[in-house]
């Protein structure tokens, strides 16, 4: 008999939501998580060069962009955005149709390994910007680390539970855009961390250089995200599909027909 308790899966969808952001006001909330994460928190960017508390590049405008927000519920009666994740397309006119990894980190790319994938540029894409806010991350008094627990937000023990989900919620989200937007060979630019996490879950990426310090110790990674979902375990493949359909609609509904 299948067991009918609620998994985690199911509580997180109880608490938080994906949207891809379709209006300037979701974009602003991006920004905003970035800056605290990238500006404030760990110091990757400077502050001064954000003066609005936003922090975006020149990718952004042809980038998508997906927030992960937590619901608001009877302790924390109000919504707040919970992370973010940005998909860049290879193709984009401007940067010559570099991606941000191509731009910023081309000394730790293994050309040789890369070249001997044999994709086509239209096809290739970069997951990048992935952040989590603090709130949703850090214990009071814990080591900071970009993916991680809790700090001082007001709710239950059960809904504390979901908060190690919202990392890879967002790059499942990240993935998810792979697919709708057929950019399916993709790289990111990924502290050790998350390739570890990501491997546990059945998404092995393929390490394509060294690593470097940007935005902390990173190296360059590849995956074929259609073939990974074959891999994926079944559990991370429910949330897969759950946040796949919640993007899904919101494409269809603005950027199909343009």
């Amino acid at each position: 008999m299948k067991n009918s308790s609620p998994t985690l899966m199911d509580d997180f969808g109880r608490y938080f939501r994906i949207e891809l952001v379709t209006t300037k006001e979701q974009l602003k909330q991006a920004y905003a998580v970035r800056y605290r994460v990238y500006c404030e928190e760990f110091n990757y960017e400077a502050t001064d060069l954000f003066p609005d508390k936003m922090e975006s590049d020149e990718f952004d405008d042809q980038s998508l962009h997906c927030l992960i927000i937590h619901k608001a519920t009877e302790l924390e009666p109000k919504e707040r955005v919970a992370g973010c994740v940005r998909l860049v397309p290879a193709n984009i006119k401007n940067e010559g149709g570099l991606l941000p990894l191509e731009k910023f980190c081309k000394n730790s790319l293994d050309r040789d390994e890369i070249s001997h994938l044999n994709i086509g540029r239209g096809t290739m894409c970069e997951i990048s910007r992935l952040a989590v806010d603090a709130a949703f991350r850090r214990r009071p008094g814990e080591t900071a680390t970009r993916f991680g627990g809790l700090d001082s937000i007001d709710c239950t023990q059960q809904e504390q539970r979901t908060f190690s989900l919202i990392a890879l919620s967002a790059f499942l989200a990240g993935g998810a855009l792979t697919s709708i937007t057929n950019k399916t060979n993709v790289f990111a630019m990924m502290e050790p961390f998350l390739p570890r996490l990501l491997k546990r879950t059945g998404i092995e990426f393929k390490k394509v250089g060294m690593d470097m310090d940007y935005h902390g110790i990173r190296a360059p990674y590849f995956v074929t995200f259609q073939s990974a979902k074959n891999n994926i375990q079944p559990d991370i493949k429910d949330m897969y599909d759950w946040v796949y359909k919640q993007i899904e609609v919101d494409y269809i509904k603005c950027f199909k027909d343009k």
